[in-house]
């Protein structure tokens, strides 16, 4: 037996944490018996959420008296004068009985008033089912990260075999991605840090795919004899995979090179391209 399933009674009844974790799961209430609700197909009142978990009227009643603030937050709801008299005539054919309030529940507070009611047999079920789910996903998500680690591991070695040959500000890009990935999260990229590619650029600039794939080399070798006239250094390279399958190298262009792309472009592109959009902004939109 599980550790969740050891203390089926007490982890919703006790956690209100458990509970908010799970109180969205609101299609277990159908599993484990058919739910009626009034004709609007979104609300039951007292009765028949007593009907539903086997137990009287006044069970719920009490229940709802002590825990009437977390029932509020999921839902309850108790109407009277004027609003209740606009919801009974809503309701069509079907006529309450007469009285100064009604009380409302939707299916998250009748799932609540479950992972709460003790001593019914229906209410225990779903406790049971919602823990049974909870327990799933939750090895489901352990096995996601293990996956998830072992990957990460296995790329980073061969991004640390790489040290030396590409571009290291590529490969500690490359690496913050990976580590992120490991843990879940998206990474924290600055945006003068992102992977900047020659064809992007001139799409951006509203270049056809024929137009691109004829321009790109050239663009490519004249930014790059730009970057090393202005900062005395060729720029890093990177290995990438290409269509067909293989591995070619090429330069690792970040955001940081865009004023030398656009310096390019306007040197040499922007009287052949006139339509061309604005110039381009770090953070990636137009300028």
């Amino acid at each position: 037996m599980s550790i969740l399933a050891e203390n089926t009674e007490q982890v919703l009844t006790e956690s209100r944490t458990m509970r908010a974790a799970t109180v969205e799961r609101t299609d277990v209430l159908t599993k484990v018996k058919a739910l009626s609700l009034l004709p609007d197909g979104v609300h039951a009142t007292t009765e028949l959420v007593a009907g539903f978990y086997e137990v009287g009227a006044e069970t719920i009643k009490s229940l709802v008296k002590d825990h009437r603030a977390e029932l509020a937050e999921n839902g309850y709801r108790v109407l009277t004068g004027a609003e209740r008299a606009e919801f009974v005539r809503s309701l069509g054919d079907l006529t309450l009985p007469p009285a100064r309030h009604t009380a409302l529940f939707t299916r998250r507070t009748i799932l609540n008033v479950g992972q709460l009611l003790t001593g019914s047999e229906i209410a225990h079920r779903v406790r049971e089912y919602l823990l049974n789910v909870e327990e799933s996903a939750t090895v489901a998500a352990r096995s996601e990260a293990v996956d998830r680690a072992e990957l990460a591991a296995l790329q980073m070695r061969v991004l640390a075999a790489a040290g030396g040959i590409v571009d290291a500000s590529w490969l500690e890009l490359k690496a913050r991605h990976v580590a992120a990935r490991a843990l879940g999260e998206e990474p924290e990229i600055a945006p003068e840090d992102r992977p900047l590619y020659v064809p992007d650029f001139l799409k951006g600039k509203g270049l056809k795919r024929g137009d691109i794939l004829s321009v790109q080399s050239w663009f490519g070798r004249r930014a790059m004899a730009l970057y090393e006239a202005e900062h005395g250094v060729r720029p890093g390279t990177r290995t990438e995979d290409t269509a067909r399958g293989s591995v070619r190298e090429t330069v690792a262009w970040t955001y940081a090179a865009l004023p030398v792309f656009e310096e390019t472009w306007d040197r040499y592109y922007a009287a052949q391209f006139p339509q061309a959009p604005a110039q381009l902004s770090i953070a990636g939109g137009a300028a």
